[in-house]
């Protein structure tokens, strides 16, 4: 996982079965090792793979299934994000550290609902609805998936988001909370 860009990183959480291909039932998967519902699962795997898979793949020709190739997931970034990711996947800190200095004004280390709201409508780009959609979405499951007791989106949570450990953190919490319950 060392040679891989922060993005790949991000999305290896959801190649279950860790072959670089991310097939709709392994993105289902993933949303369901970390908590969501099924409805949710199942329209994420939809979205997500139906958006990434084309121009994720290694032909000219739309894949059969939906698969993403995390080797290129790159070539999936949308417009309207806050371009922590750079153009070959890496993590950009300044762009990171900009998000808390320009957004968080509440607390320093921390974003609000409402400084998460003000920050997706700031990178918004001119006529990229699709751009819009994707971030609010993905915003949106962060911040149910993470938020604080106090409904705060910690910087740490965040930086977990973007390099994926956030994820297994989740899958964990999940796995142990259904354990306790079985008990």
């Amino acid at each position: 996982m060392s040679n891989m860009s922060a993005l790949q990183q991000h999305v290896a959480f959801f190649d279950r079965n860790k072959d670089g291909i991310i097939y709709p039932w392994e993105t289902y998967q993933g949303f369901q090792a970390i908590g969501f519902n099924m409805i949710i699962s199942c329209l994420s795997a939809a979205v997500i793979n139906m958006a990434l898979s084309y121009s994720t793949s290694h032909s000219l020709l739309p894949p059969l299934f939906f698969p993403i190739y995390v080797d290129n997931i790159q070539r999936g970034k949308h417009g309207s994000d806050s371009e922590v990711y750079d153009s070959k996947g890496g993590f950009d800190s300044a762009k990171f550290d900009a998000i808390f200095s320009k957004y968080a004004c509440t607390y320093p280390d921390r974003l609000t609902y409402a400084e998460m709201q003000a920050m997706l409508k700031g990178n918004r780009d001119v006529n990229d609805i699709s751009g819009w959609i994707a971030a609010r979405m993905e915003w949106s499951f962060l911040y149910k998936l993470a938020k604080s007791k106090e409904g705060f989106l910690e910087k740490e949570a965040i930086r977990g988001l973007y390099d994926g450990s956030l994820f297994e953190y989740f899958e964990k919490q999940h796995s142990a909370s259904a354990q306790a319950q079985l008990r």
